[in-house]
């Protein structure tokens, strides 16, 4: 506890130097967390191994790339993102001139999970940085080889009273949640989200919740369904479906679902194999702990593709469950694994209907050519965001802001507006005298 309230109290001093402000500071700092990206890169990618058996391909191009991608992006627009702008005045002042001046909070959390832990971590870091705050973060304890990596690199690059990292249990992160904070960004489950609210409440500190929920995929009759299946199974499992915005269960029109299932069940082969159980570059559940949960979903059904496992090697391997329905277990809570049921429909609106009287999605996910059904899927159902015809793609894009809504999360960043979510953005109106 002494720790934490030191630190912060640091770092709170070293804002009110208003060192941190400075746009030339800023640069300076984002340059040398590129160049400190660069020099652990190896021992990013082994840390990523050794965690979730990421192969070097998935964890550069899921974690380190898209961090790199959002840092060259901040040092290109940060000058244009900081300039204070103008903006009309009312003409009943004309005399008047007015202005929206960005500003850094102060001292930020950053509370990172484990299924990206490097990106997840380092992502929201950036719009820290840019808009000019100090900031502490706390990886997870569940991806030790990753939470060390990030406490060296950290504190390497930066005195601790401005960038910090503290490594820890559970109890780290509830001590750090009794301090006062000026902005709280949380990544994980939306049960520790609401417990990450509540202990901002106390404080009245801003958030942004990056949580998740049960993001459907819906593949109509005209979809081009050979590209459906590649996708599907390209986002659903990539990190072995520990992914926020992974397809979590699939809807497939009834004069198409035989045929696409065996689409399913070839991509699957195709990318990892014929026997996925002996593919060492096929990721890892985190710990024994979750395994065990996906092993009773894995028994909610009749596993139509895949169903193996193996507790030793924290091995499940792609899996595709039919006979479920919406009471069904694994239709409860995200499943956050290889695990993907799949219903079939003859009208898609009774399938919408079940799906908005449910908690909003972080993502969903529509195949089809008919823009009509496009127009009403996105009319009609709330979710953070997602994609028509691709999975996954529409959260590396850095014009367009990520988050969840409802119960999936609240706020967003990405680009500007990671900057944006870590600045107050504070309006003045100048009079001649």
């Amino acid at each position: 506890m002494e720790q934490e309230k030191q630190l912060v109290a640091a770092q709170r001093t070293f804002f009110y130097t208003g060192q941190t402000k400075s746009i030339e500071y800023r640069i300076r700092a984002l340059q040398q967390l590129r160049q400190g990206i660069e020099k652990y890169q190896q021992r990013i990618l082994d840390a990523l191994r050794a965690d979730l058996n990421k192969s070097e391909t998935e964890a550069y191009g899921s974690e380190i790339r898209i961090v790199l991608g959002e840092l060259d992006f901040a040092l290109e627009h940060l000058e244009e993102w900081a300039t204070p702008k103008p903006v009309p005045t009312n003409s009943a002042i004309p005399d008047g001139t007015s202005l929206i001046y960005p500003e850094p909070y102060g001292v930020a959390l950053i509370i990172a999970p484990w299924n990206y832990p490097f990106q997840l971590a380092f992502g929201p870091l950036i719009g820290a940085i840019a808009a000019g705050n100090c900031a502490i973060i706390k990886p997870s304890e569940l991806t030790p080889a990753v939470s060390r990596l990030t406490y060296d690199l950290i504190h390497e690059m930066f005195p601790s009273e401005y960038l910090a990292v503290m490594e820890g249990e559970v109890e780290t992160s509830t001590a750090l949640l009794k301090e006062k904070f000026d902005y709280i960004f949380f990544t994980g489950s939306t049960g520790v989200g609401r417990i990450v609210m509540k202990a901002a409440a106390e404080h009245l500190t801003p958030v942004t919740l990056e949580l998740g929920g049960k993001s459907p995929v819906i593949v109509h009759q005209d979809a081009d369904l050979k590209l459906a299946a590649q996708r599907i199974v390209r986002g659903k499992f990539l990190n072995a479906g520990q992914t926020c915005v992974a397809p979590d269960y699939l809807l497939i029109h009834e004069d198409v679902h035989d045929k696409f299932l065996e689409l399913i069940g070839a991509e699957i082969q195709d990318k990892f194999g014929d026997d996925v159980m002996k593919n060492a570059d096929f990721p890892h559940v985190v710990n024994a702990r979750n395994f065990d949960r996906l092993s009773v979903l894995l028994q909610d059904g009749k596993a139509m593709i895949g169903g193996r496992s193996e507790r030793d090697q924290l091995l499940i391997e792609p899996t595709v469950l039919g006979e479920v329905d919406w009471k069904s277990p694994v239709m409860q809570e995200e499943i956050f694994g290889p695990i993907l049921p799949v219903f079939k429909y003859a009208d898609l609106n009774p399938m919408l209907d079940e799906i908005v009287r449910r908690p909003k999605p972080l993502a969903l996910y529509l195949f089809t050519q008919d823009e009509d059904l496009q127009n009403q899927v996105l009319n009609q159902v709330s979710f953070g965001g997602g994609c028509i015809n691709d999975t996954l793609s529409h959260m590396t894009s850095h014009y367009l802001p990520f988050g969840g809504v409802g119960e999936s999360g609240m706020g967003s960043y990405h680009g500007q507006q990671s900057f944006d979510v870590f600045s107050h953005h504070k309006s003045i109106l100048k009079r001649s005298e």
